[in-house]
């Protein structure tokens, strides 16, 4: 029998249950078409489960280190079983949240895949979902007047590596790991690469990570990337840059051994597991997209501002469509979308307003343009700096190392960007999101008191260092 609704949302993760919630809110019919569980990806195999993990390796690195702070233990070991329920245990309790919140909005969901089908007896427009319910019931037919796709992504390999979980890993795999390995080789030095590099040895772990471009975390602030790459070393990881991994020469009995060109010369490194970290490809395949006038490029689907596709009915967000990949995009573009389909005016997104973190030890955030980009644009810059290593919370944090970086223009004083690497940035950088959004300047970052002790001061130093008016630097 089929069922009408205003709107179904393919996928429920972030930002399909999101999107969900705020329809509710608005008074939409709404369902959700979800082939797994709940809470998609960021919550079942990336942001939650492996910030649980960086979690327990920040605390076995901490427990080790405690004699520094006077606290005398014995010497620490990793119970991975332990770690790995912990890590079961949040996901759990979130993803009970994310249906009771189903449940509390009215939102109906339906176990299974759904298929765009294209003009039928059921509607003269393409856009009747066909739910293949997990089940093995007949199908369920629902007929919405507007569709969200946000059917999220999965991990990219390279060609010739293919993944047996075993040996060859993605993250998926990895986060299901029995025991930790000895030795690891991490293909990829972007934000996944360098979350999994950090915590893996702070676990013990001896970590080679090889990158293909000249510098690791490629899209962040070339200062940040530099510092990065610097304390990564420090930690012991073998950084390996402009590298090219040859797959054909991938050896596996008993560990792994692969060769890679570097400066034109064949190296060979060799480790217990590989881990393939390269990015995320949009999951576009088999949803009926080709019943649709919808476009692809580049394996994303194609929206306007407000994330409509061809089809003026049908939006798409999230990874699906590209851009900064990251779940709390996903969620503001799924209000977006659905207020636009609301006819509520909602204020479009901009690039430049994203914080994006990295949760690797040390943090790394930032917001707006890289002094690359912003020179690139046509900009004549200032910039300030200011070392966490004068700020008195981070010496009595134990971290000191990182920065903050902030970018202005020199012509109107307006605020360009704000880059961190250093001990919790990413809870640090919403005033830095905050100060684009209202347009703000160095100085009116200033003006704002930071209480002292706390890590923001360095952020009010940092301001105040782009007109050369620090006070502790």
């Amino acid at each position: 029998m089929a069922q009408d609704y205003d709107l179904v949302i393919l996928g429920g993760g972030t930002g399909g249950y999101v999107s969900a919630i705020r329809a509710s809110q608005l008074g939409l019919k709404t369902a959700v078409v979800e082939k797994g569980k709940m809470g998609g990806t960021c919550l079942h195999k990336g942001c939650i489960p492996s910030k649980a993990l960086l979690r327990s390796a920040e605390v076995y690195r901490q427990t080790k280190e405690a004699d520094e702070y006077g606290i005398i233990t014995d010497q620490p070991k990793i119970n991975f079983d332990r770690v790995q329920k912990r890590k079961q245990s949040i996901v759990d309790t979130l993803h009970n949240g994310v249906e009771g919140l189903m449940k509390k909005g009215k939102i109906d969901v339906y176990e299974g895949f759904g298929r765009i089908l294209g003009p039928s007896i059921f509607s003269p427009m393409p856009g009747t979902i066909s739910v293949e319910m997990n089940n093995g019931e007949e199908n369920e037919m629902l007929i919405p007047k507007n569709v969200l796709i946000a059917t999220g992504s999965k991990p990219k390999t390279l060609p010739g590596l293919d993944i047996d979980g075993e040996y060859v890993m993605t993250s998926d795999e990895a986060l299901e790991m029995k025991e930790l390995p000895k030795s690891i080789i991490i293909i990829g030095g972007g934000v996944i690469g360098i979350e999994w590099a950090s915590m893996l040895a702070d676990f013990g772990v001896e970590v080679t990570l090889i990158e293909y471009l000249p510098q690791i975390l490629p899209t962040e602030d070339q200062e940040i990337a530099k510092e990065m790459q610097r304390l990564m070393k420090k930690k012991g990881i073998k950084v390996v840059t402009g590298a090219k991994v040859l797959p054909e020469t991938l050896k596996k009995d008993g560990n792994v051994v692969i060769q890679a060109e570097v400066k034109e010369k064949q190296e060979t490194y060799e480790a217990d597991k590989l881990l393939v970290s390269v990015g995320r490809s949009a999951n576009v395949t088999n949803i009926g997209l080709e019943n649709t006038d919808i476009k692809v490029e580049n394996g994303f689907i194609e929206t306007n501002d407000y994330y409509q596709t061809k089809e003026s009915h049908i939006y798409a967000i999230g990874d699906v469509i590209g851009g900064l990949q990251l779940a709390h995009v996903a969620s503001h573009e799924g209000i977006t979308a659905v207020e636009h389909m609301a006819e509520k005016k909602p204020h479009k997104l901009k690039a430049e307003e994203i914080p994006t973190c990295i949760y690797s030890n040390p943090e790394v955030a930032s917001v707006g343009l890289t002094e690359q980009q912003a020179k690139e644009a046509g900009y004549e810059i200032k910039k300030g700096k200011f070392s966490f290593k004068a700020i008195g919370k981070a010496l009595v944090f134990g971290e000191s190392d990182g920065f903050v970086k902030i970018i202005a223009d020199k012509e109107t004083d307006d605020l360009l960007g704000v880059h961190m690497i250093g001990p919790h940035v990413t809870d640090m950088i919403s005033e830095a999101g905050l100060a684009k959004v209202l347009d703000a300047t160095p100085w009116e970052i200033a003006e704002s008191i930071h209480p002292h002790p706390t890590l923001s001061e360095a952020i009010g130093e940092a301001a105040m260092a782009v007109d050369g008016k620090q006070i502790h630097g």
